[in-house]
């Protein structure tokens, strides 16, 4: 594969994808395309059975989406969910055979936190993994699968704080919450996620597919779901408040690297 934004290298049916979209693995077209284009290659690929993904930048997995860029990035995802939205992309992910599993080693917020959920299993650095859905800050609600991923997984009380509050959340707290599978000492992760992913590919596909979807019949929720986030959030961005927010927050550096490494604070001054 000839890719942009996404370094692969396959053994042993474990395909591994590092996400490299510098400066800060900001979701836009080119990633969506590499993420199609990837998902698409290792989906005809019998001998993939298990994707593994991480990125190539120590502080970023994959920030968030670039909301300069929002109509673009959707027209890339159409190519394989046959309708502009990421959220119907991730899902995809969610429902394909292969088995997918996220390596947190920085920071995942809004859609980048969206996509690790969307993953089958998620793993992440002790002391360096962040994780936060960050749209309520901009009037808008998660619109790539955060409701539908988070309300189960977490319980009711900790989906509305996770999404309500626009904060961080370290990997210790996200482990507790159920937010991810289980927090690792950082030089502990890559050795226990690559021993995982050859141990799952090692057995039959037939079995693994059936596993994974029986579990997505008991947990993964209705496409029209995910649809209408999708809608809600594409509308929420067109609001004349959401519009004054986003202002707001690039004028304090929102999508620079050095804002994006402690977004919280900002993210809680928009109203000021």
């Amino acid at each position: 594969m000839n890719l942009e934004t996404i370094k692969t290298k396959s053994a042993e049916g474990v395909l591994f994808a590092e996400i490299d979209a510098p400066p800060m693995n900001l979701i836009g077209p080119e990633l969506v395309r590499d993420l199609v284009s990837l998902i698409e290659h290792a989906e005809s690929d019998p001998d993939i059975k298990v994707v593994v993904f991480r990125s190539t930048d120590p502080d970023f997995f994959i920030s968030h989406v670039d909301v300069t860029r929002v109509s673009e990035y959707r027209n890339e995802a159409a190519r394989l969910a046959g309708e502009p939205s990421i959220g119907l992309l991730f899902r995809h992910l969610s429902q394909s055979r292969l088995i997918s599993i996220a390596q947190i080693e920085g920071r995942a917020r809004g859609a980048g936190s969206e996509f690790v959920l969307a993953c089958d299993m998620r793993f992440a650095a002790r002391g360096a993994a962040v994780f936060s859905q960050i749209e309520a800050a901009f009037g808008a609600l998660p619109g790539a699968g955060g409701v539908q991923h988070l309300a189960p997984l977490v319980g009711r009380g900790r989906a509305l704080e996770i999404m309500l509050s626009a904060e961080d959340y370290d990997a210790d707290t996200a482990e507790r919450y159920g937010w991810i599978n289980r927090a690792l000492p950082p030089l502990e992760l890559a050795d226990f996620v690559t021993a995982l992913a050859h141990r799952i590919a090692r057995f039959p596909a037939a079995g693994l597919a059936a596993i994974k979807d029986r579990v997505n019949a008991a947990t993964l929720a209705p496409i029209e779901d995910f649809r209408r986030d999708s809608d809600l959030f594409g509308e929420s961005l067109r609001h004349e408040e959401a519009g004054r927010r986003i202002r707001r927050a690039f004028e304090h550096g929102f999508q620079t690297r050095d804002a994006e490494l402690s977004l919280a604070p900002l993210l809680g001054s928009l109203d000021q």
